[in-house]
């Protein structure tokens, strides 16, 4: 989008269409997810995800979305639509079944595990992803995304099946209003749910305006831009690996300092012009990342009432939605206000928000 247009506040809409299908659908995403079983709702949803990219990828190889055709940025536009609603429906089952195939000692574990999965393929997939733009062309990258979303539904047919859904079968909006009074009901849960949907939001922007950091004050290839985001995903990989080992103590303090160590990186981050100093950061940030979701993640599933769990994970997965609303009007301002202010302040108001949640709010700080 960024190649196409040169407009940050476009690359900001793209966030903004797929911010609220993932948000919205998201809802009935975990209404489905407790009441038809998971492994279903995960395979229909990869299935979707790759029909979108290879509707992409052709687009691209074709030629129709180019500079030469300036109303084609539309179709990218269509696609975010349509991702971020498969995206909304698929992840609460996503992150519900791991609960349905560990015990709950095991459960921060088995996050770590899947948490560290995703973080090796961070680490690795930008920097692939990068190469091929810059030798072959975006359609490249969008033909490998539809292979591998087809070998993630094949993977995922080879796992149990898990315990049978518990939701109550009646009509589904009702399920999600009591999905709602569940959560109310239970002020632990609440209270995690909102400090890690605040957190992603003030703490993710970033990933979806790093095009402007590369382009107009790096100045570097869309290779070096994959090295950035690799880079996050060593930190994140070291930090699931630790995750991997610890026991269930203190995973509240966890989370809240998450925030600190997230905010502090993306805080320098911000403001850095050098290449070495940006790309050391980006360890911490990755590292702030992989807590957060994990830890986050772990505490729901496993405070969490089984017939409530893929309604609880459905709120838990609205982050990358509200992520979404904040980086378009980041995007917009973006246009007037240089990004590093933008995207500093949003940090700086994460340690804000750590800080005080450490100082006023015990019942999480001292959660195991």
């Amino acid at each position: 989008m960024y190649r196409l247009t040169g407009s940050p506040a476009l690359l900001g809409t793209m966030a903004l269409i797929s911010a609220f299908p993932m948000i919205f659908v998201s809802l009935f995403g975990g209404a489905i997810a407790d009441r038809i079983p998971k492994k279903r709702v995960v395979i229909a949803g990869l299935i979707g995800s790759a029909i979108v990219s290879l509707g992409i990828a052709l687009a691209l190889s074709s030629g129709y979305i180019s500079q030469e055709n300036p109303g084609s940025w539309l179709v990218l536009i269509a696609g975010m639509l349509c991702m971020g609603s498969l995206m909304g429906f698929m992840m609460p089952a996503l992150q519900a079944i791991i609960a349905e195939i560990v015990d709950r000692e095991q459960l921060m574990n088995a996050v770590a595990f899947n948490t560290m999965g995703m973080n090796i393929l961070t680490a690795v997939a930008p920097y692939i992803a990068g190469r091929l733009i810059d030798s072959f062309n975006f359609d490249a990258v969008y033909y490998v995304m539809t292979g591998l979303y087809i070998c993630g539904a094949f993977f995922i047919l080879s796992i149990p099946g898990g315990r049978q859904p518990t939701g109550e079968g009646g009509n589904i909006l009702g399920e999600i209003r009591k999905g709602f009074q569940y959560i109310r009901r239970n002020s632990m849960i609440m209270i995690v749910l909102l400090f890690s949907l605040v957190a992603t939001a003030l703490a993710m922007p970033y990933v979806q305006l790093l095009p402007i950091y590369v382009d107009d004050i790096l100045k570097v290839s869309a290779t070096k831009m994959g090295v950035l985001m690799s880079i996050a995903g060593v930190g994140a990989f070291v930090g699931s690996i630790t995750l991997t080992t610890l026991p269930n103590k203190k995973r509240g303090l966890l989370l809240l300092g998450s925030g600190l160590i997230a905010g502090t990186a993306l805080v320098i981050f911000s403001f850095s012009t050098i290449w070495g100093l940006s790309l050391g950061i980006m360890v911490f940030i990755g590292l702030g990342q992989t807590l957060r979701m994990t830890i986050g993640s772990t505490l729901l599933q496993a405070y969490a009432d089984a017939e409530y769990r893929g309604r609880v994970m459905s709120i838990f997965s609205m982050q990358w939605g509200l992520m979404s609303v904040i980086t378009f009007f980041a995007g917009i301002l973006a246009e007037v206000v240089p990004v590093q202010w933008i995207l500093g302040s949003l940090a700086m108001f994460l340690i804000v928000l750590s800080i005080l949640a450490i100082i006023f709010i015990p019942s999480i700080r001292k959660l195991d």
